[in-house]
């Protein structure tokens, strides 16, 4: 007999963004987290293809519902190449964010346990993040530390 988390985590899969996913609520999902606009169908196409041309560079994973058929979390790691640290490579992860009807299922935790062990796999000698002050527990729990300020400059 499966114990309820066994069936949740049958139920709830991290995989990587699929082009179909945008009728599944992608852009609705992430519109919970920041200013994101509706996107046209062909938009999205563009940038997901875009996007798909730097491999395992840039990648954005899902959790979708699938009894509901429906995007419930996502995020994306970017790699960077430095000069610093012997050329070393950092990931960045961004965009994390979970369906407000589903939070409390520790899927916000395996969207970044699926990041973060994307950028290890890739090579980077850290993974870093931006994060609301309220959010500091939560990239706690998930093995990251509190380290400087952030700064921002909007053009738009």
């Amino acid at each position: 007999m499966q114990t309820t988390n066994s069936v949740e985590e049958d139920m709830f899969q991290v995989r990587k963004l699929e082009i179909t996913d945008k009728n599944k609520g992608f852009i609705v999902l992430l519109q919970q987290l920041t200013v994101c606009d509706s996107v046209s169908d062909e938009a999205f196409d563009e940038q997901f293809h875009e996007l798909a041309k730097r491999g395992d560079e840039h990648i954005i994973c899902v959790i979708e519902d699938y009894n509901l058929g429906k995007i419930v979390a996502t995020g994306s790691v970017f790699i960077e190449k430095k000069f610093i640290r012997n050329c070393g490579i950092v990931g960045h992860i961004e965009d994390v964010v979970v369906d407000s009807v589903v939070r409390g299922k520790q899927l916000g935790k395996r969207i970044v346990d699926f990041l973060s062990d994307h950028a290890r796999a890739m090579g980077c000698y850290k993974v870093i993040l931006d994060c609301s002050v309220e959010n500091i527990p939560f990239y706690e729990k998930c093995g990251f530390k509190k380290k400087e300020i952030q700064m921002v400059k909007y053009y738009v």
